[in-house]
């Protein structure tokens, strides 16, 4: 008599198990692709910025490349679109300084 009741509950058990573990399946293929590494700078910011630091900043070498990674970079960091004002102003001075053709004496005139 209670070996009917001890089955049923075991079916019932695997079969809410088998739902769950589809569900959770076709939630782990419906997520988005992550790429195999990161293109971002994952270090400290240096007291004072470097060239070195602004390329890797806005991820590029090139000058013709530089305000088109500056835009990217900023509509991902904007603070009006929650991002930090501290990164902002890293990613505008990273391009200053990319784009500054004279080396840099320390003055702001």
């Amino acid at each position: 008599m209670a070996t009917p009741l001890v089955v049923g509950l075991a079916v019932a058990g695997a079969a809410y198990a088998g739902r769950y573990s589809i569900l959770a399946w076709n939630a782990f293929k419906a997520r988005p692709a992550t790429p195999a590494f990161r293109k971002f700078y994952q270090g400290g910011f240096q007291p004072q910025m470097t060239r070195r630091e602004a390329a890797l900043i806005l991820g590029v070498s090139a000058l013709d490349k530089i305000k088109e990674a500056h835009r990217r970079v900023m509509l991902a960091n904007h603070p009006d679109a929650g991002g930090s004002h501290y990164l902002a102003s890293k990613i505008s001075e990273a391009k200053e300084m990319m784009l500054r053709k004279s080396s840099n004496t320390g003055s702001a005139f």
